[in-house]
C-alpha cells in the first residue's frame, strides 16, 4: 500500500526505526532536553524569534485549533475567518461554540481570495483573523502577505493554521508577522498522527495568553508554556511521537526548511505537468505544494476505491458537495517522482475502464 495521502503520510525509514523502539520514562534530564532541543528546531524551522512561545499537544491539528481561539480570544472579541471550505468552515464552527463573534470571509469553489475582499471587512471592528493557508479541501493556498498586510494596517492578530502548509510552501513567523501558527505532526513532517505544536508570539503571549482565562485545564497555554521551560509538558505527553519529532527535526535542521519545500514544489510541479499532459483536469487557482486537487466529472469516489482496491495506491478522497467530483493527490512524505509514474498509470487505467 503506497500513500499518495494528506496525512498520515509515508513515513521515512529513521522514523519508522524510532518508532518500533521501546518508549522511556520521559520525567528524566534527558527527555527535557530532547522537548528543549524540540522546541529550539521547530522555531528555527518557522522562522520564530526566540521569544516565541512553543505549546506540544497530545491532540490532533483541530483540537490544536481550537485551543489557539480558546487561549487567545474572548466573547470581547470580533474575528474574521476565511472560510473557503471544510477547514475554514470548522475555524467558524469552533468561535460560534465557544460563542466568540465572527464573520466570515466565504469563497465559492474556485474563487481566489482578493484584497478587495479583506478591504471589505476593514471597518468591521476585527480583533483577529483565522486562516487555514492552505485548504486542505480544495487545495488553494491563500497569499500570506495579502493576509499578513491586511493584520498590519487594521491591527488584528494573525492565526495561521499550517497544517498541511508547513513544509510544503513558504512560512516566515517572523517576517509575516504571524501571532500563533498550528502544525500537526502527520503531514509534511510525516510522524505518527497524535502531536499538534503551535507556535505563539511573545505580544500575542502577552496581550491575551496570558490575561484570558481559557475554560480549560488539558488545553491551557499558560501552563504548557511555563512546562516547557523545563523540558517538560504538564500531563502525559505522545512520548513516542515527540521522539519521532526529534528525529525529523534533526534531518529538516540538517536540509534546511527551504530544501525540503523545494523538494516538495518539485514532487508537485512534475505530477501537475504530467497529469495534464495525461489529460486530466487541475484547477487553475494558487494551490499548495502539499497536494494537487483533480477535477473528475462524477467518477472520483470510484477513482479512488479503484486505485485503493486495484493497485494499493491510496489518494485523498474529498467529501460533501465536492465528494464525487474531486480527489486529492498528496506531496508529503516519503514519496519520489517514480511513485507517481506509477499512480498516473494506474489513474489513466481506471479512468479508460469507467
Amino acid at each position: 500500500m503506497k500513500l499518495f495521502t494528506v496525512g498520515p503520510v509515508e513515513m521515512y525509514p529513521e522514523t519508522l526505526k524510532v518508532a518500533a523502539e521501546q518508549l522511556p520514562y520521559f520525567r528524566t534530564p534527558e527527555f527535557s532536553g530532547i522537548m528543549l532541543e524540540n522546541e529550539e528546531m521547530f522555531k528555527a524551522s518557522i522562522h520564530a524569534p526566540k521569544d516565541a512561545k512553543t505549546v506540544f499537544l497530545t491532540a490532533s491539528g483541530t483540537a490544536a485549533m481550537e485551543a489557539a481561539v480558546m487561549n487567545c480570544f474572548t466573547a470581547e472579541d470580533k474575528l474574521l475567518v476565511i472560510n473557503g471550505g471544510g477547514f475554514g468552515k470548522r475555524f467558524a464552527e469552533i468561535c460560534a461554540l465557544h460563542r466568540i463573534p465572527y464573520e466570515e470571509l466565504c469563497l465559492e469553489f474556485g474563487e481566489v481570495l482578493t484584497g478587495e475582499q479583506l478591504a471589505g471587512f476593514a471597518d468591521h471592528g476585527c480583533t483577529g483573523l483565522l486562516v487555514n493557508l492552505h485548504e486542505t479541501s480544495t487545495g488553494q493556498l491563500y497569499d500570506i502577505r495579502l493576509l499578513t498586510a491586511f493584520c498590519r494596517e487594521h491591527g488584528l492578530y494573525l492565526i495561521v493554521d499550517a497544517i498541511s502548509a508547513y513544509g510544503a510552501d513558504e512560512i516566515d513567523f517572523e517576517r509575516d508577522g504571524i501571532d500563533a501558527l498550528i502544525v500537526s505532526s502527520q503531514k509534511a513532517l510525516a510522524l505518527s498522527p497524535g502531536l499538534a505544536i503551535v507556535a505563539v508570539s511573545d505580544r500575542l503571549y502577552r496581550d491575551r495568553v496570558m490575561k484570558i482565562q481559557s475554560g480549560s485545564l488539558y488545553f491551557d497555554f499558560k501552563i504548557h508554556i511555563e512546562n516547557l521551560k523545563r523540558g517538560q509538558t504538564p500531563f502525559t505527553p505522545a512520548v513516542g511521537i515527540l521522539l519521532e519529532l526529534h528525529e525529523r527535526l534533526l534531518q529538516i535542521q540538517e536540509m534546511g526548511i527551504e530544501r525540503l519545500r523545494k523538494q516538495t514544489h518539485a514532487v508537485a510541479g512534475y505530477f501537475r505537468d504530467q497529469a495534464s499532459k495525461a489529460g486530466f483536469l487541475i484547477p487553475k487557482y494558487p494551490l499548495s505544494n502539499a497536494l494537487t486537487p483533480v477535477l473528475l466529472e462524477s467518477c472520483a469516489k470510484e477513482m479512488y476505491t479503484r486505485l485503493k482496491d486495484d493497485y494499493g495506491l491510496v489518494v485523498t478522497p474529498n467529501g460533501g458537495a465536492l465528494e464525487n467530483t474531486i480527489i486529492r493527490v498528496g506531496h508529503l512524505g516519503n514519496v519520489v517522482l517514480e511513485d507517481y509514474e506509477e499512480l498516473l498509470k494506474a489513474m489513466k487505467a481506471v479512468q479508460e475502464s469507467l
